[in-house]
């Protein structure tokens, strides 16, 4: 006792070494019970765990930004994952565009409340040569014959000419006077193919809006703040740095990948911007991104709206989110051919564009574009 006293008294360590004998120890047990974690009993038939590991995880808290947990494995959310953002935008909250998919992505599901109709194999089996020679003879016969017509930069309507244009338009329903007409017209191109027309329809009197996303001095974003420019004989055009979206509606960031920094949008959606309940005159060299807007039109049923419809089709390669085989893809070509024709368009004429490559072969008698020109017959 007298030895144990010593030592708690005034002799033996200092104070300040006392006083640390007698903290450390509770301190230890408060950082095991509260870092570590207690200890739980291992159940029964459990292996022996010899060493106890603690893994950390390090969560962000960077503001404006959702917190996400790092050293997991990266993975690509899915669409029903995808979270909605909210962008702010001239003072407003607006819902923002989920993530873009990749390009060869398919979405048909996402094309509107219809869906397209596939058409059988053209012979008993897949066969690219009856495929092909289908779909040719499709595009190269045309279904409807207009008498008087209007063609390129071509100031009035008149009898079809004796050469073959790029293309044509029916123009019996265009010979009143403009003022007694409505008269709308959309141009997507982004080659300056569409002068022409654009000049065709500006004569015509129509409201003429030209959308190209690679326009650096169009307006991009807004329709409501187009560029207005002259174009021939005091014809006026709306230029719109923007682009057409065959995905279901959705809004989308300016800064998406592969618009060069336009938007992109349905033609539906554009022509509920502008206030068009009809697009009476539509070019589009949508450059290979022709067969998904197509079937998008064909299922949305936007093309009860257009009533004239100049396009080129492109066979060089599949196309924007087209995927299968050769013989498979005819197929589906075929289909939204067959839809267009469904949804009330006829074929008034066709046009043969340069090169010999259909789905990287070379195919005899075959073009790989045509530039075709249809008439809406349920107008």
């Amino acid at each position: 006792m007298r030895t144990c006293a010593r030592w708690w008294g005034g002799g033996g360590l200092p104070l300040r070494s006392r006083v640390l004998l007698i903290l450390i120890p509770p301190f230890l047990l408060a950082f095991q019970l509260l870092v570590i974690g207690p200890r739980l009993p291992q159940a029964p038939g459990e292996g022996v765990v010899e060493q106890q590991e603690v893994a950390f995880s390090v969560i962000s808290i960077e503001p404006g930004k959702n917190s996400r947990q790092r050293g997991s494995p990266s993975r690509r959310p899915s669409l029903e994952e995808e979270e909605e953002e909210v962008e702010v935008e001239d003072g407003q909250r607006r819902e923002g565009a989920r993530a873009y998919e990749d390009e060869n992505e398919m979405h048909s599901s996402q094309m509107g409340p219809r869906t397209l109709e596939v058409q059988p194999w053209a012979a008993d089996k897949p066969s690219f040569t009856a495929e092909i020679n289908r779909i040719i003879t499709h595009i190269t016969k045309p279904q409807l014959n207009c008498p008087i017509v209007l063609s390129p930069g071509q100031a009035q309507a008149s009898q079809p000419p004796a050469d073959s244009p790029r293309w044509l338009l029916c123009a019996e329903d265009w010979l009143l006077p403009a003022a007694d007409r409505p008269c709308v017209a959309y141009s997507f191109s982004m080659d300056e193919g569409d002068a022409d027309f654009l000049k065709t329809v500006s004569r015509l009197g129509c409201e003429v809006h030209s959308f190209d996303p690679s326009n650096s001095i169009a307006s991009g974003g807004h329709l409501g703040n187009s560029l207005v420019s002259n174009h021939g004989d005091g014809g006026v055009v709306s230029q719109h740095k923007m682009w057409l979206e065959w995905r279901a509606p959705r809004r989308r960031k300016q800064e998406t990948r592969g618009n060069q920094g336009g938007v992109s949008q349905t033609l539906a959606d554009i022509m509920a911007a502008l206030g068009h309940h009809t697009v009476h005159f539509l070019y589009a060299d949508l450059l290979s991104a022709e067969w998904r807007v197509f079937q998008n039109w064909i299922e949305s049923e936007t093309l009860q709206s257009v009533h004239h419809l100049v396009a080129t089709v492109h066979l060089q390669w599949a196309g924007f989110e087209v995927g299968g085989t050769n013989d498979e893809v005819l197929r589906y070509w075929f289909s939204v051919l067959q839809g267009l024709q469904a949804s009330g368009l006829k074929l008034v004429h066709s046009s043969a564009g340069e090169g010999r490559s259909v789905l990287k072969q070379t195919v005899a008698n075959v073009h790989s574009s045509y530039t075709l020109s249809w008439a809406n017959t349920r107008r």
